[in-house]
């Protein structure tokens, strides 16, 4: 068996689209006060309620794609989300856009469970950490890409044409799929999924050190990036915002795909994600010694170091789970208490910050990064034994 390269980069293709989800609003968020004029707070649901579908349905999710199949829910789901980015482009009133959104939430949460089951299968052990890595850059490298192309557009022509481009792209990756990737095998109709049954499962998912062991490491990560995105351009001096901002989610992205592979083929992911830990607890010190350029270089060190934990926690999907319904359940862990770390960390760092300054990063981020070491060592030595 070889790799199947075209799948792995499409699939990679439907989670930039998955990710556009988020960026098609959070890039342009300044811009849509001009669309829904007084809105006031109820603007920022429009930006978060797709994440909290995340928090409160992620095991579902990796549920629903061990019982119905990987293929046939993440087609459904880009053309669904095509259909709902094109409805977007109506001009809603504010409640349907933010019930628009609820409903944009399940599909996204369909595409970032399913996708890390297909890639795995699309690889060959061998090439499964590049290929995992891969697919962990989709969420900053969309944001990338929308702060470049998307948002001139949506200055120029409006938010709804950058949401119109973005409908025909999932179009584009759901035909994209529906070509590369073979047919699934009939499944016997599944039951009817009762609340007891659904707990239970749940309950099953966390409580096995292999299926949970990606998800209990990620949300470590989850709660320092995405924060540390957000907040720490606004911590350096005045002159060094944009360079701060424009390179940090680079440099993860580099890092993964570049020393995060090598590591992951030698060390496994497991250990990679340590090392990265690690790395990411002595950036935060430095951050904290540093000022001027220095904290610019201790920023860039500490993407760097979350940028192995980003790959690594997705090459652990495979790596710790054999089969697809294991991988299945673990992705859809992974999206759950990825969801959780970033609804929760920007609002702890900014509350830090605004008390204590620049040093809430090092508060904040050694902390975070010492739980996630502590955490990968509990559930190996769990594993051992299990």
């Amino acid at each position: 068996m070889q790799t199947r390269w075209g799948a792995v980069f499409s699939l990679w293709f439907a989670g930039l689209c998955a990710a556009g989800q988020f960026s098609k609003i959070g890039v342009i968020f300044p811009e849509l006060a001009t669309l829904w004029p007084g809105a006031g707070a109820r603007l920022g649901l429009v930006v978060s309620v797709v994440g909290v579908v995340g928090v409160i349905f992620g095991t579902t999710a990796g549920l629903m794609v061990a019982r119905l199949g990987a293929r046939r829910l993440i087609i459904g789901a880009l053309i669904a989300g095509a259909a709902i980015s094109a409805l977007q482009c109506l001009h809603l009133p504010l409640g349907v856009m933010i019930a628009s959104r609820v409903v944009e939430g399940f599909a996204h949460l369909a595409i970032v469970v399913a996708g890390p089951v297909l890639i795995a299968g699309a690889a060959t052990p061998r090439d499964q950490a590049a290929a995992m890595t891969l697919w962990s850059t989709f969420f900053a490298l969309a944001f990338t890409i929308t702060a470049v192309l998307g948002l001139p557009l949506a200055q120029s022509q409006g938010a709804i044409a950058l949401w119109a481009v973005h409908a025909v792209l999932m179009v584009l990756a759901a035909t994209l799929l529906g070509r590369v990737l073979p047919p699934e095998a009939p499944r016997p109709p599944a039951p009817r999924m009762q609340l007891r049954a659904l707990l239970a499962d749940t309950r099953a998912i966390y409580a096995d050190p292999h299926i949970a062991a990606p998800a209990m490491g990620f949300v470590f990560y989850t709660l320092i990036f995405v924060a540390a995105l957000t907040l720490v351009p606004g911590l350096v001096a005045p002159q060094f915002r944009a360079l701060t901002a424009s390179v940090m989610p680079l440099v993860s992205i580099a890092s993964s795909l570049g020393f995060g592979v090598m590591l992951t083929r030698r060390l496994g992911a497991v250990r990679v994600a340590q090392i990265g830990f690690v790395g990411g607890a002595l950036s935060a010190l430095v951050w904290g010694l540093a000022t001027g350029v220095g904290q610019v270089g201790a920023a860039l060190l500490i993407s760097a170091c979350l940028g192995l934990v980003q790959g690594a926690s997705f090459a652990a999907i495979p790596e710790l789970n054999s089969t697809p319904d294991a991988r299945a359940k673990a992705a859809g862990a992974v999206a759950q208490l990825g969801n959780v770390g970033t609804t929760l960390g920007t609002p702890i760092l900014l509350a830090l910050a605004a008390a204590l300054g620049p040093v809430a990063l090092t508060l904040f981020a050694l902390p975070l990064c010492l739980g996630g070491i502590a955490m990968h060592g509990w559930l190996r030595a769990r594993r051992a034994r299990f």
